[in-house]
């Protein structure tokens, strides 16, 4: 729990790293995101792809699809991409709440799933698979979850498919060996970072959900400083604002302050770091000596 809740009057942590979907705000990348998952599924399409930096919000999709749409759907989450064929088959059976011999097959395994699918599709129950970090899957992986989605009766897919994943994933499916895996993709969506207004509305909403009633609790300058710091990126805006939260609270502040942002910054490892002063002179007298050397050159033509 963290140390700062009772000096700012919160009821709960606003900026945890775990993805906490009753926080979540539906900006415009991530709600066109869940806009894209909802209309491909109702559609019945059997490949979906979601892409995005580390830290983009993409587990938090992931949970979001699992919390909201479970009456409507059968939903099987992998979220260990590190697996084998037969892995794989195991924990696809396993999330669809088969008992399986741990001595049986894949066929056998595979085939006790597609009964268990088809079961499913004439109770009206469409299942989904959700793989999380599926730019770690390996190529005969990924060649497992095709053949998978291959499971279909003559009028639907059994089994569709959503691969959540950073960029890797889109350069690995432009490969000509994984090229039938990519033609199946119909629907992909690539999260973006947020931007400057986003980044200011993403801490709020989240400050406001966990309580906090006070006032402003960043000056405009510590958000301009910690926006570009964290690129935008939600993840490196929660690390950053929980700390920059901890320092207010270990100086008694009720306000962030530019510094507090800079000693969060300088803490982070993936955060930008603003350039400093002396950079600053440096390139300013790099740039007079330039002028000088120019206009002594001219003279002396």
């Amino acid at each position: 729990m963290a140390v700062y809740l009772e000096h700012f009057g919160l009821s709960q942590a606003p900026f945890g790293l775990t993805p906490n979907t009753g926080l979540y705000q539906a900006l415009l990348p991530h709600d066109e995101a869940i806009q894209v998952l909802q209309t491909a599924l109702k559609s019945g399409e059997g490949f979906i792809k979601v892409s995005g930096e580390v830290g983009t919000g993409k587990t938090l999709l992931c949970r979001k699809l699992l919390n909201e749409m479970s009456d409507d759907y059968q939903f099987a989450y992998l979220p260990n991409p590190c697996l084998s064929a037969e892995q794989i088959h195991a924990a696809l059976a396993s999330e669809l709440g088969l008992q399986v011999d741990a001595a049986a097959s894949s066929h056998s395994v595979l085939e006790s799933i597609h009964h268990h699918l088809i079961d499913l599709a004439s109770k009206q129950r469409p299942v989904v698979l959700l793989i999380d970090e599926a730019q770690a899957l390996s190529d005969e992986a990924l060649e497992v979850i095709r053949l998978l989605g291959n499971l279909e009766t003559e009028q639907r897919k059994l089994l569709h498919v959503v691969l959540f994943g950073q960029p890797e994933l889109d350069e690995r499916l432009a490969s000509q060996q994984l090229r039938q895996l990519r033609q199946r993709i119909t629907f992909s969506y690539r999260l973006r970072a947020l931007e400057k207004d986003e980044v200011a509305s993403y801490i709020q909403h989240r400050l406001h959900l966990s309580g906090y009633r006070g006032g402003p609790l960043f000056t405009a300058a510590s958000l301009k400083m910690l926006t570009r710091a964290s690129r935008g990126i939600p993840r490196l805006i929660n690390i950053l604002a929980h700390k920059v939260l901890m320092l207010c609270y270990g100086q008694g502040a009720q306000q962030v302050s530019v510094k507090m942002v800079k000693q969060a910054v300088a803490d982070t490892e993936d955060a930008v770091r603003p350039q400093s002063q002396t950079t600053w002179l440096v390139l300013a007298a790099s740039a007079c000596v330039a002028v000088a050397a120019a206009a002594w050159w001219s003279l002396s033509l």
